[in-house]
């Protein structure tokens, strides 16, 4: 039997990536490797360096040094590459569909299994996923119970109060049946344990081999569980 009755996940990072289309070039400027393994790898560099000193919500300086460091930015040329992608990695820019993750929402949607996304967001969310992802209720991609976009809401993780306006779509469920993907050990892991759901951090690079919580290398881990 499976060991989970539902799935929420983050979207940074678990369903979207900042695009390497808008930044490869911008980098490539500065000697990155303009690849897109390069720049899929830089991101969970850049998070792994935010986790690494409890980084908040609103504090990117950290994942700005490991993202250019992560595609080969020329280290003379780091702090100010780090100062462009901070200026030009704002929110409309997370919009690249991971597609081994979008493949397996429709793996897990066959399965049958109830999904909701619960993500910091800037109020743009919704709309963004409801291009080539998913939307509340049926419609051109894959259905979700709910959809909770921080800045909508007034609540942003690591406050685990935003699960409070996912859960009513799951009313009846065991909390700690409902599994929550993320991507940051801060935002999601420690909101997540603290709603007292089944946190999982999504750590494609294995950057954190030492962790106590659960941790899955893609989504196809988590479609495993339901056969």
């Amino acid at each position: 039997m499976p060991r989970f009755d539902a799935v929420l996940f983050d979207a940074g990072g678990v369903l979207v990536l900042p695009d390497p289309l808008v930044l490869a070039p911008l980098l490539a400027y500065f000697g990155g490797d303009p690849s897109l393994d390069s720049h899929r790898r830089a991101h969970y560099a850049g998070m792994k360096a935010k986790s690494d000193i409890d980084a908040g919500e609103s504090s990117w300086d950290a994942y700005n040094d490991a993202y250019v460091a992560a595609v080969g930015v020329d280290e003379d040329d780091r702090a100010e590459a780090a100062e462009m992608l901070d200026r030009t990695r704002y929110h409309a820019t997370w919009r690249w569909v991971i597609p081994e993750s979008r493949a397996a929402l429709d793996r897990l949607a066959e399965c049958g299994v109830p999904m909701g996304v619960v993500s910091n967001a800037s109020g743009q969310i919704e709309a963004m996923l409801a291009r080539e992802i998913c939307q509340v209720g049926p419609g051109d991609h894959i259905e979700m119970r709910v959809i909770v976009d921080s800045e909508l809401v007034g609540v942003a993780k690591p406050d685990p109060r935003i699960f409070d306006h996912a859960l009513p779509a799951f009313d009846g469920f065991d909390r700690s049946r409902i599994a929550y993907v993320g991507d940051s050990v801060t935002m999601d892991i420690g909101a997540g344990a603290a709603a007292g759901l089944h946190p999982i951090l999504l750590d494609p690079y294995d950057h954190h081999p030492e962790a106590d919580f659960e941790r899955i290398r893609s989504l196809d881990e988590l479609v495993a569980e339901f056969g």
